[in-house]
């Protein structure tokens, strides 16, 4: 595709993008083994050990996690009143504000590993990555922001999240669906949202404005941008994802480059 070639003309020393659907990669520009850091495109992935787990019976959503009044399915939605990091007191009663929190999903990942009995990074590698074949993907770190990965395995969870396997059609479907409707937040670094939909894991693209996923995706659109220049978005309706990996940080590059990606490449298709 030729609106991939974009990101040569980006500022970052190495890049790497391409377009999948359910049924293969589309295209890809750069290099796609190169290993890069995921950030905040992790949640995607510690979202779906999550529902694995729910399906398995490990966790159950609606039983208390995190802080008093929070349940599992408050902590994926940024719902459960905790803030973006350690570094602070719970800001407002679960189910009130959309807080974008690091350490809720710190907190829903060590809470599925004490109910599976293992360490986190083991029940996300046997129940997401070595199933979907994201065989060079590792969690170096938090579950919120540490996974690695090239941008094959990248399309891979875009082609997952397409069309799923590891979980049921259904469950995937309420988790991109908005959790906790109306709750007004901050997206992170593009401002105050009202409100700011999401839903378990999965930011919702709706009508927000000036948003990083662009203007030609459907309001049905879901994903998630990284701190380190990254993102995954899917849009069921034309049934097709977008994922860029970067070495450089998320700044005003990024505000004007990714919508221009993104809307160049779904007028291409």
């Amino acid at each position: 595709m030729e609106a991939l070639a974009a990101i040569d003309r980006w500022p970052a020393e190495h890049a790497a993008a391409g377009v999948a659907r359910a049924g293969g990669v589309v295209a890809t520009h750069g290099d796609t083994e190169r290993l890069y850091r995921w950030a905040s495109i992790t949640k995607l992935v510690t979202a779906l050990a999550v529902l694995v787990a729910a399906e398995e019976g490990v966790v159950d959503l609606d039983e208390p996690a995190g802080p008093d009044g929070s349940t599992v399915r408050h902590l994926l939605a940024h719902a459960s009143g905790l803030p973006f990091d350690r570094h602070g007191a719970t800001l407002a009663r679960p189910g009130t504000r959309r807080i974008y929190s690091n350490v809720g999903f710190e907190q829903v990942a060590e809470h599925v590993a004490r109910a599976a009995e293992m360490p986190f990074d083991e029940y996300l590698r046997e129940a997401v990555l070595e199933p979907l074949g994201m065989s060079r993907s590792e969690l170096r770190g938090s579950p919120a922001a540490d996974l690695w990965g090239p941008l094959d395995d990248l399309l891979r969870l875009g082609r997952e999240l397409l069309a799923p396997t590891i979980v049921a059609p259904e469950t995937l479907a309420e988790a991109t669906e908005v959790a906790f409707p109306g709750l007004d937040g901050v997206l992170p670094d593009f401002g105050r949202m009202t409100p700011n939909d999401w839903g378990l894991g999965f930011e919702i693209r709706d009508a927000k404005p000036g948003h990083w996923m662009g203007t030609g995706v459907s309001p049905r659109a879901f994903g998630h941008f990284g701190g380190s220049g990254t993102f995954l978005w899917v849009d069921p309706e034309p049934a097709v994802a977008l994922g860029v990996l970067t070495d450089l940080e998320f700044g005003e590059w990024a505000k004007e480059a990714w919508p221009a990606l993104s809307d160049a490449v779904v007028a291409e298709l």
